[in-house]
């Protein structure tokens, strides 16, 4: 059986979770985010970022960055290892690297200097 979705060499997708919230605009409702854990024995290192895996009818149409920056210049500065929608609609990202989580948010830029 051919996989749904290829993904880099040794990119280690640790987290997957799909989309339930409502902070993010409609588009990404009900699409994948994986987290990237990151290759650690290439000699040109990938991963270390959140991909977006966007899907229509319930099959996979594109594999995209969604947050990065823990990989620059082959030096890492983080790896990501699971996510997780809260309640707010934010997105919740742990790092097993430097001990840290982030929370990811939306805000419409339309609205900013409104509030």
């Amino acid at each position: 059986m051919a996989p749904a979705q290829k993904m880099g060499p040794h990119v280690a997708p640790l987290g997957v979770k799909f989309y339930t919230g409502n902070m993010f605009p409609a588009e990404y409702r009900g699409q994948i985010f994986v987290a990237e854990h990151g290759s650690w024995n290439r000699s040109k290192k990938i991963g270390y970022r959140i991909t977006l895996v966007r899907l229509e009818d319930g099959n996979p149409v594109s594999y995209e960055p969604f947050a990065q920056g823990w990989l620059q210049n082959e030096s890492v500065s983080g790896r990501p290892v699971d996510l997780m929608v809260i309640r707010d609609g934010s997105m919740l990202v742990s790092d097993d690297l430097s001990g840290k989580i982030y929370r990811i948010t939306y805000r419409d830029p339309d609205e900013q200097g409104t509030h």
